[in-house]
């Protein structure tokens, strides 16, 4: 399994935007009551999703970035992990340098390490060129998977749906 990038809102400036004006310019309204179902839906699954604590809506170049590097050695997941449960749960500002560098140290990288990339745009342009890619083969939002190169499955799936999806790729592979 690849995490790909792709990025929700890459039109944010690079500090991100509050999370409320965020709020109102997409919605209209000042707080989205459309969060309290997903945080719900989350609970009955063991995860305590608080989207009263974000503060920052953050453009996620350098955490893909982040996402990216990971996979260079093998932990792209433990970083997407340490980052989702960074923003979901703990409301931290995925624009902060440091921030990022702390939860990347949680995903077992050198925390000084981590810094001296983000200080640089090594992979911005990659990663902007695959989030631009996404986009023109149709994808538009997230979560999106994509079995074996073939079979596209857009949206939050029952398990039964992904496993068939899985099957079908398998199916249709003609090596």
């Amino acid at each position: 399994m690849r995490w790909l990038p792709f990025q929700l809102n890459p039109d944010l400036p690079p500090q991100g935007i509050s999370r409320a004006d965020y709020i109102l310019r997409k919605f209209g309204e000042k707080d989205s009551a459309r969060y309290g179902r997903v945080a719900a839906i989350g609970k009955t699954l063991g995860l305590d999703m608080r989207f009263d604590r974000i503060q920052v809506q953050p453009n996620t170049v350098k955490a893909h970035r982040l996402v990216h590097r990971a996979g260079e050695s093998g932990r792209q997941d433990a970083m997407a992990e340490a980052l989702f449960r960074a923003y979901f749960i703990e409301g931290a500002n995925l624009t902060d340098d440091a921030t990022l560098a702390e939860y990347a140290s949680q995903a077992g990288f050198d925390r000084a390490e981590t810094m001296a990339y983000l200080a640089t745009d090594t992979d911005a342009d990659l990663i902007r060129g695959a989030d631009a890619e996404a986009r023109q083969v149709g994808i538009g939002g997230v979560p999106f998977f994509i079995f074996n190169r073939r079979i596209g499955v857009s949206g939050a799936q029952e398990p039964e749906a992904l496993l068939q999806a899985m099957a079908q790729a398998l199916r249709d592979d003609p090596a």
